[in-house]
């Protein structure tokens, strides 16, 4: 079984749930599974944040992907 490791700064893309709408993106703010397991408490582009449990077609994005600021 694979198990990815989330870490504080990642971001997770959600993918849109119907053909027009557009992906989620959102970036870890806390971990609070064991060993960066589920789950996370995730602040969304629109500022409100979530505690997810992220499904098998949420995309990782680690931290020294991408440039802050940038989508």
């Amino acid at each position: 079984m694979w198990v990815v490791r989330v870490s504080v700064g990642d971001r997770l893309r959600f993918p849109g749930r119907r053909v027009g709408m557009a992906d989620r993106l959102g970036r870890v703010v806390e971990v609070r599974g064991a060993d960066g397991a589920p789950p996370y408490l995730v602040e969304f582009e629109d500022g409100h944040r979530s505690e997810v449990f992220p499904g098998p077609d949420c995309h990782l994005e680690p931290r020294n992907t991408w440039t802050p600021g940038h989508p």
